[in-house]
């Protein structure tokens, strides 16, 4: 866990895909379609000495933009890795993070590879969500 002061940026954006959930018994075994909302929070100490923000939500938002547009329109039971994968929540949270961990880790900016992926979370409806998180302990 990161110790002292520190600073969490969240940008949400959304997808819409089908999906069944193998192995479920009741209705989302059979194939269904949700507007899946994502929520992405990174944190950091350290903010940029000129402009004093730790990275540029836009850096964010374009990120995330990138993993989603994988997944965006698509019948999720047919697209790598939920073609093997059930296409849950908790596994979508968690290839969303490990798409973002590798975009930040790779990022022209040096501000993006000094921040760290807190939270991943993903609706499919208001009311529930599911978050993954890696920590480092």
């Amino acid at each position: 866990m990161t110790k002292g002061a520190f600073w969490r940026l969240t940008v949400r954006d959304d997808f819409s895909a089908g999906h069944a959930l193998r192995h479920y018994e009741g209705k989302c075994e059979r194939m269904h379609g949700h507007n899946f909302a994502v929520e992405l929070t990174v944190q950091g100490q350290r903010l940029t000495p000129d402009t004093e923000m730790l990275l540029d939500f836009k850096t964010l938002k374009s990120g995330l933009k990138t993993v989603l547009d994988a997944l965006d329109h698509r019948l999720l039971n047919e697209t790598p890795p939920f073609d093997v994968m059930n296409p849950s929540s908790e596994n979508l949270a968690r290839h969303i993070w490990r798409g973002m961990a590798e975009l930040l880790a790779t990022h022209d900016d040096p501000q993006a590879r000094q921040v760290r992926l807190y939270s991943v979370t993903v609706s499919e409806k208001a009311a529930q969500s599911a978050t993954y998180m890696e920590v480092d302990d």
